[in-house]
């Protein structure tokens, strides 16, 4: 799998040199105006004839250009996209041809090595009438150097045979079928033929070297020939693949099979490791920045890790696998399970790739490029804060509302809320004392400032269920103060919203605008303030509504407490106050209130709770009961 994976990443490789072309368009006011770039005020009628046919000529070069660059663009998606049977049957044809290649390459060498060593001789060396004895032997090697003739010879002769082999492997892997031996062995073909008397002269072996090579094209063509009818079928079952799976379960549904099948996000990560790779191999070999300090070393990878659009992608793939860590160790510190549908991995690559897209970080200079990735990196470093928030956050309220005895897990768990808070403060007391006020710096600020306050909501609320689960007593008022304190937190969170979009409003108008950053501020708008605020009124509504109805009930005096002796219906504990319905049913005020949320029937007898109830209300089931218990359980939590 990972040598398949390995095989994807030539095609990335041709398409991240086309980006860097930026598609092969040149600037025409400079090839025909090299002097002079205002060339869009200028007329035809000034341009002369041979400047005329110069710009044509640019125009010429430049639409072939494009049209050479998507054509490999087409090719190499289409590559990297084949299932894996045929891209092996791709590249053993593309290792077939660099054999032949090689094979005419190395056959005209050897030629032109012996030519040239031997070009007083008319006929090949051992055509000489010479005696074969000692002062024979002793002619030989002093004067015609026959040793090494026959060195270059053999040589030749056994790479020859090596490449015959290996195209014969790839030929029988190819087209699943032995091939003719005259066919594999035609590679030794001139070799053989240059021991022959009378072959050395009018470049006959040059003739034979080319016929030679003409054999195995042949097998090639073949061989493609014979999968002609295989490829056309790949592409019709992959067409109606598409079709049925589109039809059926979305574009979503594609994309996702599609992206696991050819693990691009391990194929991106190959991509980049073999570019940091190289760009290593250049900073060793370059003696000008040979001597750079670790720090400048680290700078040039990373800025060359990230000035092309697929280059992003590879550096978005490893930032996703390194955050996607990083939530694996907190889940283990917590010990605890990922529920959350979403990954931290899949969240930070796309909230990476999106910053970077934004802020236009493979346009910048490598200087600015540089100080951009790192502010990204901290804006990264924030929302990673928020992930960890996110996962410890229902873990301490499980805890504190379950009265969990381990305190292993309540210790980790406060752990990880004081990291949460020193860690911020930290970066904060860092960033102040090191930049200057900028609106990069605010919005890092306000993120890391929500997230101590969200820390510190929860560490109340856990606090809070914790002093009830040793109580004795009902506490009737809890409810109120988990909801004064949430209701704290959220209305911060709210202002910091609305804060950060008044940010980025100022850096559209001031700073850098540009389509993407208009479309997130969008989302933002619309996901972290509209539906925000309509959802927070809407429980605000309710949480009146249901206090104004307990409000119009009686309250139970304590002898009619005494003499009842009971439990509340709906959280079986004792009742030390109580609300009494139309239907003489006692209820805690507070279980009242969350049961309001769910239906203004009676828990027990499905009554009217109060004279001002609308008639129209159908009777509801039994089933209510369990929506009740779902409410209390998530409220409590």
């Amino acid at each position: 799998m990972v040598f398949c994976n390995l095989l994807r990443v030539p095609p990335i490789f041709i398409v991240d040199e086309l980006f860097k072309t930026s598609f092969g368009l040149p600037d025409l006011a400079d090839i025909v105006f090299p002097e002079n770039n205002d060339f869009v005020n200028s007329t035809l009628s000034q341009i002369e004839i041979g400047e005329s046919a110069q710009y044509y000529k640019a125009i010429f070069l430049s639409l072939f250009k494009i049209i050479v660059s998507c054509l490999i663009f087409c090719s190499s998606s289409c590559l990297f996209v084949l299932p894996a049977r045929y891209l092996y049957m791709v590249y053993f044809h593309l290792v077939s041809v660099c054999i032949v290649l090689l094979s005419y390459w190395a056959n005209i060498q050897t030629l032109k090595v012996v030519y040239a060593k031997y070009e007083n001789f008319e006929t090949n060396p051992f055509d000489k009438d010479i005696p074969w004895n000692v002062d024979g032997f002793l002619y030989l090697f002093t004067e015609l150097q026959v040793a090494h003739f026959l060195y270059l010879l053999f040589r030749n002769l056994i790479l020859q045979c090596v490449l015959s082999l290996v195209f014969d492997c790839l030929q029988v892997f190819t087209i699943n079928e032995p091939i003719h031996k005259v066919f594999t062995f035609s590679f030794t073909i001139p070799m053989l033929v240059a021991f022959l008397p009378g072959t050395w002269r009018h470049g006959f072996l040059n003739t034979i070297t080319v016929l030679s090579t003409l054999l195995p094209i042949f097998v090639m063509l073949k061989a493609l020939w014979l999968n002609l009818f295989g490829i056309t079928n790949l592409i019709r079952d992959g067409y109606s693949h598409t079709r049925e799976t589109i039809n059926n379960y979305g574009i979503s549904a594609l994309v996702e099979v599609e992206w696991t099948r050819l693990k691009i996000p391990s194929v991106l990560r190959i991509f980049w490791a073999i570019r940091v790779l190289e760009q290593i191999l250049y900073l060793l070999t370059d003696m000008e920045i040979q001597n750079e300090t670790l720090f400048g070393a680290v700078k040039y990878l990373l800025v060359k890790g990230c000035d092309t659009f697929t280059a992003v992608l590879g550096m978005t793939s490893f930032v996703s696998y390194f955050c996607h860590y990083i939530g694996v160790f907190f889940q283990w510190v917590l010990l605890t399970d990922d529920v959350d549908d979403k990954s931290i991995g899949t969240i930070s690559a796309v909230l990476f790739y999106i910053l970077a897209l934004q802020t236009g970080l493979t346009g910048l200079d490598p200087e600015k490029r540089f100080i951009r990735l790192y502010r990204n990196v901290c804006l990264l470093c924030a929302a990673l804060l928020h992930y960890i928030h996110n996962v410890v956050n229902p873990l301490l309220m499980s805890l504190s509302a379950s009265h969990n005895p381990s305190l292993n897990r309540h210790i980790r768990a406060l752990l990880v809320c004081g990291f949460l808070i020193v860690f911020p403060i930290s970066m904060l007391t860092y960033l102040w004392s090191h930049h200057s006020v900028s609106t990069w710096l605010l919005a890092v600020s306000s993120f890391n400032i929500e997230i101590i306050i969200k820390v510190l909501v929860s560490l109340a609320v856990y606090s809070l269920f914790l002093i009830d689960a040793y109580r004795t007593t009902f506490w009737e008022r809890l409810d109120d103060y988990v909801y004064y304190i949430k209701s704290f937190g959220n209305t911060v969170e709210f202002c910091f919203g609305i804060f950060l979009f008044l940010n980025g409003v100022y850096i559209m108008a001031f700073v850098s605008g540009g389509a993407v950053r208009a479309s997130m501020m969008c989302i933002h708008a619309y996901f972290n303030i509209w539906c925000d605020a309509r959802d927070g009124w809407r429980v605000f509504i309710k949480r009146r509504t249901a206090v104004k109805k307990i409000e119009s009930l009686p309250e139970a005096t304590s002898v009619q407490l005494s003499e009842l002796d009971d439990v509340c219906a709906i959280c079986y504990q004792n009742m030390g106050s109580a609300k009494i319905t139309k239907c003489n049913h006692y209820f805690h005020g507070v279980c009242l209130r969350k049961w309001l949320y769910v239906q203004d029937r009676c828990p027990l007898c499905h009554d009217i709770l109060y004279k001002a109830e609308t008639p129209n209300v159908q009777t509801q089931d039994t089933n209510h009961i369990q929506d009740l218990q779902n409410v209390i359980d998530a409220d409590n939590s």
